[in-house]
Formats: structure tokens, C-alpha cells, sequence
């Protein structure tokens, strides 16, 4: 019994640590930009498909491709944005859900026509394939790379923009953009800044979790729902929210998977429908700065 909790434990905290890399983003946009982005998952697969290139085409190390993977999200968001997504700010949601699942159908399109529609594995380095002995289990050293990343993201993000003048910057911007303008603030470039860096970390989960999430042209869609239960779970905008329902929403699937497989996804949007019957806002609600 112990053998079999410790298993549940491990992999569905790797399991809510890829999800809380790639949706943090997602919380970033929907909850604080207040724009609805459902070609979040796109840039994820990106970062895939760039780490996979970046090894077997150009034949980087793995460290280098986790950060080919990251600049590849982050520089094609930030054109987006500047080129298609600011233009709908303030438009209605309809609007911005028609544009982004369009442009989530054009890159299922586009990377099936440059890489087909196989799955593309991230190749691992040699020290990352195989098997670390905890004593009770034979868990594969690839686990690691999620756990030791997601907790980097989890810190390296609270700093971003609980501790720095950006952060700062972005909070006037949201809890008013009007005055924030007014103080000198160029909150163009704020929100340019902020939906880039938080594709960047979208790119780094789809290579850190490819063994996990598959990196494939319908990607982006087939883990959608999954992305979006992370930020509705967590509450929108709430960094720590995200974290927690992340790992919570990855270990209870992960037990379903253990324990009945049929019924694992059940498990999962049974505990979203059940948090958000009780409380429609997320765990943690946003509560503004000013």
C-alpha cells in the first residue's frame, strides 16, 4: 500500500507540475490580461516541436533545446500579440475565442505539414533515460526534469511579479491601465511582455512534459479542457491557485489511472465540476493591488 501511495504521489506530482508549467500562462492571460486565449496550448507544442528539432536536426544538448524551446514560444507569441491580439483587448469574448481556435486549428494545420501528424519524441540525454532507485520503486530519471522545473517556474514566476518592477508594472496595468498609462507606464509593451513570457513557460512544459503530453499536431486542442480546469479550478489570475489545482487535478487523475484507468478522466472533471459547484470563482480568488 505504501509502494502504491508513494507512485500515486510521485508521478502525479510530475504529472500537476507539467500542467502548472504550461496553464500558468493561461492564468497570466485569462485572469489578469482578461483575454480569452485558447491557442494557449499551441505554444506549448511549439516548444516541442523546437526542442525536438533543435536535438536531432542541430544536435544541441538538452539544457540548450529547453531554452531553444522557450525563446521559440516566447518570440512567435510576442508577434502575435503585437500583429493580431492587442487588436482584441477589448473587444467581446466571442471575438477573441473565434480568433485564438482559429489560430489553434492553423497550427494543428502548419505542424502537421512540417513534422506529420506522428507523435515527435523530445530525445532525453543519456543521464536522463534511465531508472533512479527510491528504495521501493524504480521511477524513470526523466520524472525529475518536471519536478525540478515546475518548482523553478513556481518560484522563478512569484518573484517576476511579486518582486520586481515589471510585476509592479503589470498590476497597474490591469487594476487600471487608464492611470497607469497616465504615470508613464507603456502598457503595450507591458502586456506584449507578459503574454510572451508566459508562452515562453508554455514552451518549456510541452518539452518537459513530452513524455507525460505527447507532443503531436492536435496538441493543442486534445489538452485544452485539461489547461483551462488548472486556471477555472485555481481561480484566474492567482498564481499559487494554479499551482495547487494543478497538483491536485494531476494527482487525482494520476490515482484514477492507478486505481480504475476507465474511469481516471471521470475522476478529474467529476473534482472540477464538484470545486467549482462550491466555489464558481476557484480556490483562490484575485484580489487587486492598487
Amino acid at each position: 500500500m505504501f509502494s502504491l501511495i508513494a507512485s500515486i504521489l510521485i508521478d502525479g506530482i510530475a504529472y500537476g507540475l507539467v500542467l502548472f508549467m504550461v496553464s500558468v500562462g493561461l492564468t497570466v492571460t485569462l485572469g489578469l490580461m482578461r483575454f480569452v486565449n485558447l491557442a494557449h496550448g499551441t505554444f506549448a507544442m511549439i516548444g516541442g516541436y523546437a526542442a525536438a528539432t533543435a536535438i536531432t536536426a542541430l544536435g544541441l544538448p538538452y539544457g540548450l533545446a529547453l531554452i531553444c524551446a522557450a525563446l521559440a514560444a516566447g518570440a512567435i507569441a510576442y508577434g502575435l500579440e503585437i500583429a493580431l491580439i492587442r487588436r482584441l483587448y477589448h473587444r467581446p469574448e466571442l471575438d477573441q475565442v473565434l480568433l485564438t481556435i482559429g489560430l489553434v486549428f492553423m497550427g494543428i494545420a502548419l505542424s502537421g505539414m512540417m513534422f506529420g501528424n506522428s507523435l515527435v519524441p523530445v530525445r532525453l540525454p543519456e543521464f536522463l533515460r534511465g531508472a533512479t532507485d527510491l528504495g521501493f520503486r524504480q521511477v524513470p530519471t526523466q520524472r525529475f526534469v518536471p519536478l525540478v522545473l515546475g518548482l523553478a517556474t513556481l518560484i522563478g514566476i512569484w518573484l517576476l511579479f511579486e518582486r520586481t518592477r515589471f510585476g509592479i508594472r503589470l498590476r497597474a496595468t490591469v487594476d487600471n491601465p487608464r492611470a497607469a498609462g497616465e504615470l508613464g507606464i507603456n502598457t503595450r509593451h507591458i502586456y506584449a511582455a507578459a503574454f510572451a513570457i508566459g508562452a515562453a513557460l508554455a514552451g518549456l512544459g510541452g518539452v518537459a512534459g513530452a513524455e507525460l503530453l505527447p507532443v503531436e499536431p492536435y496538441y493543442p486542442l486534445k489538452y485544452l479542457v485539461l489547461f483551462l480546469a488548472v486556471v477555472a479550478v485555481g481561480g484566474p489570475g492567482n498564481m499559487l491557485g494554479s499551482f495547487v489545482a494543478a497538483l491536485l487535478l494531476g494527482t487525482v487523475e494520476t490515482a484514477g489511472k492507478y486505481l480504475a484507468p476507465d474511469f481516471a478522466t471521470i475522476a478529474l472533471y467529476a473534482l472540477m465540476l464538484l470545486v467549482l459547484s462550491w466555489r464558481p470563482e476557484g480556490l483562490f480568488r484575485r484580489t487587486s493591488k492598487t
